[in-house]
């Protein structure tokens, strides 16, 4: 069985947002009344500035290259963009960040995404295939283990197909709970793991017991079973499923004045 595209979920969906929107809206929402959080590029660093640009100005965004408190005019090409460090309170050196500020379990929130996720919010972001003969070999991990481990909380973004949510991971990069319950104590992780996962489909959200995804929350315009047909195993789902709100007016001109800022 294949995963649904998001061509498809697309198709039943206001024509003022895209599946991206929504997840970076859904992003943003959730880091109000943050006051620290580990930004990566891509769909995070949208989210977390257009979180300062409509409800949280206060954030302190972190990047890994050693920015604390950067306040981008732009969204920024790279963790070593230099307006990061242009816009920064502090730079700091890549050691200091995860030694101190990481590992230390000083940072709030950290996003997250990966290749591969499997029920439990493992990620895989290093080989697609054998180790040692990937058919695909991806960027590594980066600094995501230990932001996995030591973040207070972590959210995860990712779009769900057969491609990214598997039954079991060509390799793990990240531990978001491991094989079985209290695996992140047994590890002497600090942080709480994926509180959420936000997809082109949806949110879920970890069962407190187990540590397996289940769906709380559809997105506009998605229905059930585009959800089931996007996901390799029996998908535990809320028994009273909510519908995201759709993104605001504000948020989409918000949204719409950062991307505009990409190619500057």
């Amino acid at each position: 069985m294949t995963g649904v595209s998001t061509g498809a979920a697309r198709t039943e969906r206001s024509a003022d947002y895209d599946p991206d929107d929504m997840m970076i809206v859904a992003a943003a929402r959730a880091l109000r009344g943050r006051l620290v959080c580990f930004v990566g590029i891509g769909l995070p660093s949208t989210a977390a500035n257009l979180a300062r640009a409509t409800h949280t100005p206060d954030l302190v965004l972190i990047y890994e290259s050693g920015t604390i408190g950067a306040k981008p005019t732009r969204l920024p090409l790279s963790i070593g963009d230099g307006e990061l460090a242009e816009t920064a309170d502090s730079v700091v050196t890549v050691p200091e960040i995860f030694n101190y500020w990481v590992q230390a379990g000083r940072i709030e929130v950290g996003f997250l995404s990966a290749a591969q996720m499997d029920r439990h919010a493992n990620l895989n972001s290093t080989v697609i295939g054998d180790y040692d003969h990937p058919s695909v070999r991806l960027p590594g991990s980066g600094g995501a283990p230990e932001i996995a481990a030591s973040c207070r909380e972590v959210i995860v973004l990712i779009r769900q197909s057969h491609r990214t949510f598997v039954e079991h991971l060509d390799f793990t990069t990240s531990v978001g709970f491991g094989d079985r319950p209290g695996d992140r104590a047994r590890f002497g992780y600090r942080g709480a793991g994926p509180t959420l996962v936000i997809t082109d489909l949806g949110l879920l959200r970890p069962d407190p017991e187990t540590g397996e995804l289940t769906l709380t929350d559809l997105h506009p315009g998605v229905h059930v079973d585009q959800v089931r047909a996007a996901t390799p195993w029996d998908l535990a789902m809320a028994k009273d499923l909510n519908t995201t709100e759709p993104p605001s007016a504000e948020e989409l001109i918000q949204l719409r004045a950062l991307r505009a800022t990409e190619n500057r």
